[in-house]
């Protein structure tokens, strides 16, 4: 209920959230990447029953697409604070003081960016070069095509359904 209320009182305008009545442990959040970025996408999180022990389950409904580096076929994130990948100890989940609402805006902030294509590993070593960012414009168009293919293949299965299967 605390980070219900987090939730209401702080989350950006950019971000959905619904939180579902009869399952406290599941929400859903639709985030639109920031001004100038390909992205409007879908996020299953279903709570560990020893959450904030450990960092929510963060699902990208990607229908077996990959529209960025650190969103896999699969719907994993990978993201630091969801201890998927490695960062500094300051960078991932601490029970303490981690909230649902810090994930989500990082979501946004480091994975759903204006350059994706810099998110991979090795790519980031280069922007400014021409080519790289030629190779960044082309990346983007492609995961503009993807997200609205996202957006068109969550309209036409249920909901319910495809929660039901990530969880078990």
């Amino acid at each position: 209920m605390q980070e219900r209320r987090l939730l209401e009182k702080h989350l950006p305008h950019s971000f959905f959230v619904r939180v579902y009545e009869n399952r406290i442990n599941l929400l859903r959040a639709a985030i639109d990447g920031a001004a100038g970025t390909p992205y409007h996408d879908f996020f299953d999180v279903p709570f560990p029953t020893d959450y904030p022990a450990r960092p929510p389950m963060v699902h990208y409904r990607s229908f077996g697409l990959r529209l960025n580096p650190n969103l896999y076929e699969n719907g994993r994130v990978c993201l630091s604070l969801l201890n998927a990948w490695t960062g500094k100890k300051s960078e991932k989940w601490n029970p303490n003081e981690s909230t649902i609402l810090q994930v989500l805006i990082s979501i946004q902030a480091l994975v759903l960016n204006e350059k994706p294509y810099f998110n991979e590993p090795g790519h980031g070593m280069w922007p400014g070069r021409a080519i790289w960012e030629k190779k960044s414009i082309a990346y983007n168009e492609d995961v503009y095509v993807m997200s609205c293919k996202t957006t068109t293949f969550l309209l036409r299965r249920p909901v319910l359904l495809y929660i039901y299967n990530i969880i078990q």
